[in-house]
């Protein structure tokens, strides 16, 4: 008999099967009455509960941090230490990926892309410099028109950064209405989840381990692979970072593109804005 709630239970047997006084009780089981009589005012949180567990179910990855932030831009004020009681209580906790990706779902529905600026699809990409350095490439498309929006090349590129370059290009184009990329830490980020929330923007997860569900930037990485990576050797960041500017230019402006009926992406968005200006008219 350690803690109060087996000693309160023993006091209930020792007065109803020994006619025993509580007071009595309470000294054989060396529980203090103020203790033992206390009745706690403490809701049962039930609905509280079952909104951490639908979020935890919808977001597999995200943990009680991410999830109290959600909590919060939902106007339900909780302390982060009473959640992580509830956290841990319902048993919920972010599963350690093991060596083999394994799909957790999406976690809103996948918009389709039916006009310009609509949907924006985002990804990763890495080389080296000539030195050895690492350099990490995140690119930014319109799935509608194909159109690389952006192409960052840095040596790092963190969640504060991805959401700093957003901003630049909502300033620049306008909000999309979802943005679709992978379950990178990059992307999984608090800055990630805190400016989707804010800026009202669904963010779109694929599952893990299959990046066809965002196959326009897979496909896009793969030009950017074939036809300007491996065909440079970059000295330093600067000249990389001149050469992508220049080669994502020549892309958008020149370059046929399949799926656009060989046009290229800035061709096809003249010719589609054309159409509409027209059907307007």
């Amino acid at each position: 008999m350690v803690g109060p709630k087996v000693k309160r239970a023993w006091v209930d047997i020792l007065v109803k099967d020994h006619n025993i006084s509580q007071r009595r009780a309470f000294k054989l089981v060396d529980l203090h009455r103020s203790v033992g009589r206390y009745i706690t005012k403490k809701l049962q949180d039930k609905e509280l509960c079952e909104k951490i567990k639908a979020i935890a179910m919808e977001r597999p990855r995200f943990g009680y941090r991410r999830i109290h932030v959600i909590l919060r831009k939902e106007g339900l004020r909780i302390n982060h230490k009473k959640l992580f009681r509830l956290y841990q209580m319902m048993g919920l906790k972010v599963r350690r990926r093991g060596l083999r990706k394994r799909a957790i779902g999406p976690r809103i529905c996948k918009v389709k892309a039916t006009a310009i600026n609509h949907v924006w699809s985002l990804d990763f990409m890495s080389d080296r410099l000539a030195d050895g350095r690492r350099i990490r490439l995140l690119n930014i498309i319109d799935e509608f028109t194909r159109e690389s929006l952006k192409m960052v090349v840095d040596t790092s590129l963190s969640g504060t950064r991805v959401v700093r370059e957003l901003n630049e290009l909502i300033k620049e184009r306008g909000k999309p209405e979802q943005i679709i990329s992978d379950n990178g830490t990059e992307f999984t980020s608090l800055a990630i989840l805190k400016w989707s929330e804010e800026a009202s923007i669904g963010w779109h997860y694929i599952q893990p381990g299959k990046p066809m569900q965002n196959g326009a930037v897979e496909s896009f990485n793969g030009k950017v692979r074939d036809e300007f990576l491996n065909q440079h050797i970059f000295t330093n960041i600067k000249e990389a970072k001149e050469l992508a500017a220049s080669w994502r230019e020549d892309y958008n402006e020149q370059r046929p593109h399949s799926s656009l009926n060989g046009l290229s992406p800035n061709e096809f968005k003249r010719a589609y804005e054309e159409k509409i200006n027209n059907r307007v008219a």
